[in-house]
């Protein structure tokens, strides 16, 4: 992309932005921005359903042509994302965090929630879809996940959705077109929930206590557990145990 050219469309009500944007194509250099008020069909990451209330959250997706972005690089983009949404949502309050991959977390709780699916071209992306569910002004949560929060309940009173919307759009398609891939990757890294931190996980052979040590540029996540053993995994195939109290 080579400047930040951006073309907004806004329905009342769709099954899912990315469903949306998925009809869509934007010229190198363009993005699309998709947003609604209710989505009756949002999607997360693992196939879970996204809770939120009408006109009370940020419901959005960004269609991208990425320029000269090889598949084997296509991590970046979750990268970008989340340093973006982080760096904006840090402004409003701390304790911000990226669990791994693209999850924007405030302390154990769920803030945020990203879904990223990408186009290829031969060994290049030719399009990325990047779907967001943010928990702005909803103050009650009535779906079993497991631990939404919301800004409103974290500051105590309602912010300005089309405001926040703006800093997100404009933070990440200037962290887009400027962005150094090495310190990326260290801004990424440092920004991650538990980092450094032991704590409890799950994999296919059971739950294990581990500390989290970094992230690769390919995505894989390393772990070292209680015998100083280095894990890594790629995404699904390791799970954060958090218990609520």
């Amino acid at each position: 992309m080579n400047n930040g050219n951006i073309q907004r469309l806004h329905f009342a009500e769709v099954d899912s932005t990315n469903n949306i944007a998925k009809g869509l194509s934007p010229q190198v250099g363009e993005a699309i921005l998709i947003t609604t008020d209710y989505q009756t069909a949002g999607r997360g990451q693992r196939g879970n359903t996204w809770e939120a209330l009408p006109g009370k959250n940020l419901l959005f997706s960004l269609v991208i042509k990425p320029d000269s972005i090889s598949a084997s690089e296509q991590f970046v983009i979750c990268e970008l994302i989340s340093v973006a949404l982080s760096h904006v949502l840090s402004a409003y309050t701390e304790d911000i965090r990226i669990k791994w991959p693209n999850d924007i977390y405030y302390r154990d709780k769920k803030l945020g929630g990203i879904l990223i699916e990408h186009d290829l071209c031969g060994t290049d992306l030719s399009r990325t879809i990047i779907g967001i569910g943010l928990n702005v002004n909803q103050a009650h949560f009535e779906s079993d996940a497991p631990n939404p929060v919301s800004l409103v309940q974290i500051l105590g009173h309602e912010i300005n959705r089309k405001e926040l919307l703006q800093a997100i759009c404009k933070e990440f398609l200037a962290l887009l077109h400027t962005y150094e891939r090495e310190s990326l990757h260290v801004r990424y890294n440092a920004l991650l929930y538990r980092l450094n931190t032991p704590a409890p996980y799950r994999d296919a052979q059971g739950e294990f206590s581990a500390t989290l040590r970094k992230v690769e540029r390919d995505g894989r996540l390393i772990l070292e557990d209680e015998r100083a053993t280095l894990r890594s995994y790629l995404f699904k195939e390791v799970a954060y145990v958090i218990t609520q109290p």
